[in-house]
């Protein structure tokens, strides 16, 4: 008979040694694929939003005349029924200084503090404090990239410096107001969440009339204030779920009860 080999025999002991660093490594296999899902996930809520965002820049860029006549028809009309009021021009301008993005934020920001020392909820608020903070620096990295010039009346009604394209006090309001929601969602019962959709969507109309109205913006400008506030704070959301899921197919809340993301699962 010929020698067997000097392999070192494997003991059942050895076996189960190493069953556990098998399973560990399956598991973090796992949750790296499931948060490559959910990441791509983020980047198509994204793309989902910026498409139409990206189509509205470029016909504002390039002067698209069907776009243009509408936005001037639109800004000539709505200005014209605002110097027809002297009350609703005042209330307009009051309006457009509560929405300035730094009081907006301000206001943002105290609920995030509040939300992480009353509930604990201490990632959630930070995830929502970042986002603000880079829509409010997006936008005006957009409005470089366009430089679409204001609406030019015959007889304005207010003034604003910097670019048009897209209104940022709109952008920033979406964002904020999206932000906010999907912050709160967690420690708000039924009626308190219809509450803050409700209270977030006005805020968000009456700030995009306003801007239309006073003559500083165009409703293409608006539109896409919209679109690229709530487009952001929705796909950094679900970015921010997929980030560190526990399993590969059922992300659970990041902390508190259960949030809106269920039907994104």
């Amino acid at each position: 008979m010929g020698r067997r080999g000097n392999h070192p025999r494997t003991s059942r002991r050895d076996h189960a040694r190493r069953a556990p660093a098998s399973g560990a490594r399956s598991a973090a296999y796992g949750n790296r694929l499931g948060r490559g899902r959910r990441m791509l996930k983020a980047v198509g809520f994204g793309l989902l939003f910026a498409v139409p965002v990206t189509l509205l820049a470029f016909f504002a860029r390039e002067k698209f005349l069907p776009v243009i006549h509408l936005d001037d028809a639109a800004i000539r009309a709505a200005t014209d029924l605002t110097r027809g009021h002297d009350w609703l021009r005042t209330a307009l301008l009051v309006w457009q200084e509560m929405t300035q993005p730094k009081w907006v934020y301000i206001v943002a920001t105290i609920v995030c503090l509040v939300v992480w020392r009353r509930f604990g909820l201490l990632t959630r608020a930070a995830w929502a404090f970042v986002t603000m903070m880079v829509a409010w620096n997006l936008q005006l990295m957009l409005k470089l990239a366009v430089q679409r010039a204001r609406p030019v009346v015959s007889d304005p009604v207010s003034h604003a410096p910097g670019y048009s394209f897209p209104s940022g006090h709109v952008a920033n309001a979406a964002a904020a107001g999206a932000v906010l929601v999907l912050l709160l969602w967690p420690v708000l019962g039924r009626v308190g969440r219809r509450v803050a959709l409700v209270v977030a969507s006005v805020i968000v109309v009456v700030t995009s009339l306003d801007r239309v109205y006073l003559g500083v913006h165009f409703p293409s400008d608006v539109v896409a204030g919209i679109l690229f506030g709530v487009g952001l704070a929705v796909a950094s959301y679900v970015g921010y779920l997929g980030w560190n899921p526990a399993r590969p197919d059922d992300p659970p809340p990041p902390e508190g009860e259960a949030g809106p993301e269920r039907g994104l699962s």
